[in-house]
């Protein structure tokens, strides 16, 4: 089978089996490291903390993205 024809038919599946098969492609470019995702999820403790303790200000996300379009924008 030609990869033309496996991403046909792909396409057709419902969406949430076509999620499956993109997770566990990605999965296969970028395997999982157990010390990178400690590390991330020590970040994400932190950052967390920093929020509740009011200690950082967080951003609402509608501003961000706007920020990055108005950036990026031709």
């Amino acid at each position: 089978m030609t990869t033309k024809k496996i991403i046909e038919e792909v396409v057709l599946l419902p969406v949430e089996e076509r999620a499956i098969i993109a997770d566990l492609i990605l999965r296969s470019l970028n395997p999982v490291d157990a010390t990178i995702d400690k590390k991330w999820l020590k970040t994400a403790k932190i950052r967390l903390e920093e929020l509740k303790s009011g200690k950082v200000n967080g951003i609402p996300g509608d501003e961000v993205f706007n920020k990055l379009r108005q950036r990026y924008s031709s």
